[in-house]
Protein backbone atom coordinates (compact mmCIF):
# COMPACT_ATOMS: atom_id res chain seq x y z
CA UNK A 1 0.00 0.00 0.00
CA UNK A 2 1.00 4.12 -0.85
CA UNK A 3 1.68 5.97 1.65
CA UNK A 4 -1.17 8.53 0.78
CA UNK A 5 -3.21 5.19 1.31
CA UNK A 6 -2.36 4.31 4.69
CA UNK A 7 -2.83 8.06 5.41
CA UNK A 8 -6.15 8.25 4.04
CA UNK A 9 -7.25 4.85 5.05
CA UNK A 10 -6.66 6.01 9.00
CA UNK A 11 -7.82 8.99 8.37
CA UNK A 12 -10.93 7.70 7.66
CA UNK A 13 -11.29 5.62 10.55
CA UNK A 14 -9.86 8.70 12.83
CA UNK A 15 -13.00 10.51 11.16
CA UNK A 16 -15.61 7.71 11.82
CA UNK A 17 -14.49 7.21 15.58
CA UNK A 18 -14.86 11.02 16.13
CA UNK A 19 -10.94 10.69 17.07
CA UNK A 20 -10.66 14.96 16.03
CA UNK A 21 -13.50 15.80 18.91
CA UNK A 22 -10.11 16.02 21.10
CA UNK A 23 -8.95 18.48 18.89
CA UNK A 24 -11.53 21.19 18.69
CA UNK A 25 -10.42 24.95 19.10
CA UNK A 26 -10.85 27.94 17.32
CA UNK A 27 -8.61 29.55 14.74
CA UNK A 28 -7.07 32.52 17.21
CA UNK A 29 -4.32 31.23 19.15
CA UNK A 30 -4.64 30.58 22.87
CA UNK A 31 -1.79 31.83 23.95
CA UNK A 32 -1.62 34.77 21.33
CA UNK A 33 1.72 33.27 19.62
CA UNK A 34 3.13 32.56 15.99
CA UNK A 35 6.09 29.87 16.22
CA UNK A 36 8.33 29.92 13.04
CA UNK A 37 10.50 27.17 13.10
CA UNK A 38 12.22 24.53 11.07
CA UNK A 39 9.99 21.35 8.96
CA UNK A 40 12.59 19.10 10.81
CA UNK A 41 11.09 15.37 11.56
CA UNK A 42 12.94 15.56 14.60
CA UNK A 43 10.53 18.81 15.95
CA UNK A 44 7.59 17.43 15.05
CA UNK A 45 6.01 16.36 18.21
CA UNK A 46 9.20 17.45 20.40
CA UNK A 47 9.16 21.21 19.95
CA UNK A 48 5.10 21.33 20.88
CA UNK A 49 6.35 18.96 24.28
CA UNK A 50 9.21 20.90 25.08
CA UNK A 51 7.46 23.99 25.17
CA UNK A 52 4.12 22.85 26.61
CA UNK A 53 2.29 23.81 23.45
CA UNK A 54 -1.10 21.83 22.91
CA UNK A 55 -3.52 22.07 20.04
CA UNK A 56 -4.77 25.68 19.72
CA UNK A 57 -2.35 27.46 21.20
CA UNK A 58 -0.07 29.10 18.94
CA UNK A 59 0.07 29.40 15.08
CA UNK A 60 2.79 27.23 13.49
CA UNK A 61 4.60 28.27 10.53
CA UNK A 62 7.35 26.17 9.17
CA UNK A 63 9.98 26.30 6.40
CA UNK A 64 13.74 24.29 5.79
CA UNK A 65 16.28 26.00 8.39
CA UNK A 66 13.52 28.83 9.60
CA UNK A 67 15.08 31.10 7.08
CA UNK A 68 13.42 34.24 6.31
CA UNK A 69 15.40 36.05 3.25
CA UNK A 70 13.01 38.28 1.74
CA UNK A 71 11.07 40.64 3.52
CA UNK A 72 8.19 40.00 1.84
CA UNK A 73 8.04 36.24 1.43
CA UNK A 74 5.38 33.42 1.73
CA UNK A 75 6.56 33.27 5.63
CA UNK A 76 6.44 36.47 6.47
CA UNK A 77 3.00 36.88 4.91
CA UNK A 78 2.20 34.25 7.15
CA UNK A 79 3.43 36.18 10.06
CA UNK A 80 1.67 38.97 9.42
CA UNK A 81 -1.64 37.26 8.71
CA UNK A 82 -1.11 35.60 12.38
CA UNK A 83 -0.88 38.85 13.92
CA UNK A 84 -3.47 41.31 12.20
CA UNK A 85 -6.14 38.51 11.56
CA UNK A 86 -5.42 36.13 14.26
CA UNK A 87 -4.86 37.75 17.02
CA UNK A 88 -0.80 37.02 17.70
CA UNK A 89 1.03 39.33 20.04
CA UNK A 90 4.20 37.67 19.86
CA UNK A 91 6.65 36.09 17.61
CA UNK A 92 8.80 33.44 18.70
CA UNK A 93 11.95 31.69 15.78
CA UNK A 94 12.90 28.68 16.64
CA UNK A 95 15.70 27.28 14.95
CA UNK A 96 17.83 23.64 15.45
CA UNK A 97 20.94 22.29 16.25
CA UNK A 98 22.05 19.83 13.12
CA UNK A 99 20.27 21.49 10.58
CA UNK A 100 19.81 20.09 7.35
CA UNK A 101 20.15 23.61 6.01
CA UNK A 102 22.90 23.99 7.86
CA UNK A 103 26.52 24.55 5.73
CA UNK A 104 23.84 23.01 2.07
CA UNK A 105 26.49 22.32 -0.63
CA UNK A 106 24.19 23.53 -3.37
CA UNK A 107 26.60 22.32 -6.15
CA UNK A 108 26.41 18.86 -4.60
CA UNK A 109 21.98 19.48 -4.51
CA UNK A 110 22.44 20.99 -7.97
CA UNK A 111 23.90 17.69 -9.41
CA UNK A 112 21.47 15.90 -7.34
CA UNK A 113 18.86 17.85 -9.32
CA UNK A 114 20.54 16.39 -12.48
CA UNK A 115 20.62 13.44 -11.49
CA UNK A 116 17.14 13.20 -10.51
CA UNK A 117 16.08 14.33 -14.28
CA UNK A 118 15.96 18.34 -13.84
CA UNK A 119 17.56 19.02 -17.11
CA UNK A 120 20.24 21.86 -17.55
CA UNK A 121 18.55 23.82 -19.90
CA UNK A 122 15.88 24.14 -16.96
CA UNK A 123 18.71 25.50 -14.99
CA UNK A 124 20.08 27.38 -17.62
CA UNK A 125 16.54 29.09 -18.09
CA UNK A 126 16.16 29.57 -14.17
CA UNK A 127 19.67 31.31 -14.44
CA UNK A 128 18.38 33.93 -16.71
CA UNK A 129 15.80 34.96 -15.18
CA UNK A 130 17.36 36.13 -12.26
CA UNK A 131 17.28 33.04 -9.83
CA UNK A 132 20.23 32.30 -8.50
CA UNK A 133 19.92 28.31 -7.29
CA UNK A 134 22.79 29.16 -5.03
CA UNK A 135 21.72 31.72 -3.36
CA UNK A 136 18.42 30.26 -2.99
CA UNK A 137 19.16 26.73 -1.42
CA UNK A 138 22.39 28.35 0.44
CA UNK A 139 22.07 27.70 3.98
CA UNK A 140 23.80 29.11 7.25
CA UNK A 141 26.84 28.40 9.05
CA UNK A 142 25.64 29.07 12.55
CA UNK A 143 22.52 28.71 13.65
CA UNK A 144 22.12 31.54 15.93
CA UNK A 145 22.97 33.88 13.39
CA UNK A 146 20.73 32.58 11.07
CA UNK A 147 18.24 32.72 13.64
CA UNK A 148 19.55 36.24 14.56
CA UNK A 149 18.92 37.41 10.80
CA UNK A 150 15.10 36.11 10.13
CA UNK A 151 14.48 37.96 13.63
CA UNK A 152 15.90 41.31 12.45
CA UNK A 153 13.87 41.22 8.96
CA UNK A 154 10.94 39.81 10.92
CA UNK A 155 11.65 43.02 14.22
CA UNK A 156 12.47 45.91 11.26
CA UNK A 157 9.34 44.83 8.63
CA UNK A 158 7.92 47.89 7.72
CA UNK A 159 4.17 46.40 8.39
CA UNK A 160 5.30 45.19 12.11
CA UNK A 161 3.23 46.47 14.82
CA UNK A 162 5.58 48.43 17.56
CA UNK A 163 3.98 46.46 20.79
CA UNK A 164 4.71 42.77 18.69
CA UNK A 165 7.67 41.60 20.60
CA UNK A 166 9.99 39.19 18.46
CA UNK A 167 12.52 36.58 20.16
CA UNK A 168 14.96 34.18 18.60
CA UNK A 169 15.31 30.64 20.14
CA UNK A 170 17.68 27.29 19.46
CA UNK A 171 16.11 23.75 20.56
CA UNK A 172 18.35 20.77 20.77
CA UNK A 173 16.71 18.29 18.89
CA UNK A 174 18.08 15.97 20.76
CA UNK A 175 17.18 16.80 24.71
CA UNK A 176 14.40 19.95 23.48
CA UNK A 177 16.83 21.95 25.62
CA UNK A 178 15.97 25.57 24.55
CA UNK A 179 18.36 28.59 24.21
CA UNK A 180 17.64 32.37 24.16
CA UNK A 181 19.58 33.99 21.30
CA UNK A 182 17.43 37.28 21.33
CA UNK A 183 14.57 38.39 23.52
CA UNK A 184 12.19 41.57 23.50
CA UNK A 185 11.14 42.37 26.93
Amino acid sequence: MMNLDQLLDFNEKFVDSKGYEAYTTDKFPNKRMVIFTCMDTRLVELLPKALNIRNGDVKMVKNAGAIIRKPFDSIMKSLLVAIYSLKAEEVVVIGHHGCGMSNVDTEALQQTMLDRGITEETLHTLEHSGINLHKEFHGFEKIEDSVTQSVGIIRNHPLLPNEIKVHGLVIDPETGKLDVVTRED
